[in-house]
């Protein structure tokens, strides 16, 4: 067992929340249990996580996504409530981390998703965005290939970049509009979880590659790189729940 205090305290000196005006509060979002042996994470505080961290008997449930967004309605109704009844009738805390989790440079969703991709060379761009190498020069057709191999999702491919792709930006989730970034950087492509309509016009007329891996696929391994440093750091269970998403 560990204390979960212990473990706040902690994940909070990791993640530098101080350096971070975000969308949602980070950290502890849902108080349960002092005490923690098992903790669950996920990418989204789903009523599918919740339920599978019940079953999994786990005190404390990690995410990316949390609850509480700015401009969201703030009654507890419906699915809301549905959500927090579930974690507080079995004392479950929920911890949430947004943009400090997509920042970490070793425990971030940009870091780890250049680990999963086999990325060269990975260091931050510009704020959020990522840069690196391929192991070698690939075509659109193989990057895809590579892509959809890695993180069990065929992406969404448009633009018109180089024949071979060499030097990629990237930025996991909804990034889409850091396309501009890659280009004034130029790179080759560039990679993000989703695509708005506006990111097809650029790619095409500015001679580079996007590619849209998904929201859910691009983000799954920060949080999992979080929870095995609890576990090593603290002696205690850790298990990642993937509640499948296909955007």
């Amino acid at each position: 067992m560990a204390a979960r205090n212990d473990i706040m305290r902690a994940l909070n000196d990791w993640l530098s929340l101080e350096n971070f005006q975000d969308y949602c509060p980070n950290g502890l979002q849902v108080e349960g249990t002092a005490e923690v042996n098992r903790i669950v994470t996920g990418v989204t505080a789903s009523q599918a996580l919740v339920d599978g961290a019940i079953e999994q008997g786990a005190e404390m449930v990690l995410v990316h996504h949390g609850y509480f967004w700015k401009g969201e309605d703030q009654a507890i109704r419906g699915m809301k409530r549905a959500r927090l009844k579930a974690l507080l009738a079995h004392d479950i805390n929920l911890v949430a981390y947004h943009l400090p989790l997509d920042d970490h440079p070793d425990y971030g969703n940009n870091r780890q998703l250049a680990r999963v991709l086999d990325i060269q060379n990975p260091v931050p761009l510009d704020g959020l965005v990522w840069q690196g190498e391929l192991p070698q020069p690939m075509t659109a057709d193989e990057f895809s290939e590579h892509l959809a191999r890695r993180l069990n999702r065929p992406p969404l491919h448009v633009g018109n970049g180089p024949e071979r792709i060499s030097r990629i930006g990237w930025c996991t989730g909804a990034a889409q509009g850091y396309i501009t970034k890659a280009l004034a950087a130029g790179l080759d492509a560039f990679v993000s979880g989703e695509i708005s309509e506006p990111t097809t016009h650029t790619a095409r007329e500015c001679g580079i590659h996007y590619f849209a891996a998904g929201h859910h696929a691009t983000e799954r391994y920060g949080v999992q790189a979080l929870g095995e440093a609890l576990a090593r750091a603290f002696g205690i269970e850790h298990r990642f729940i993937d509640c499948d998403n296909p955007v």
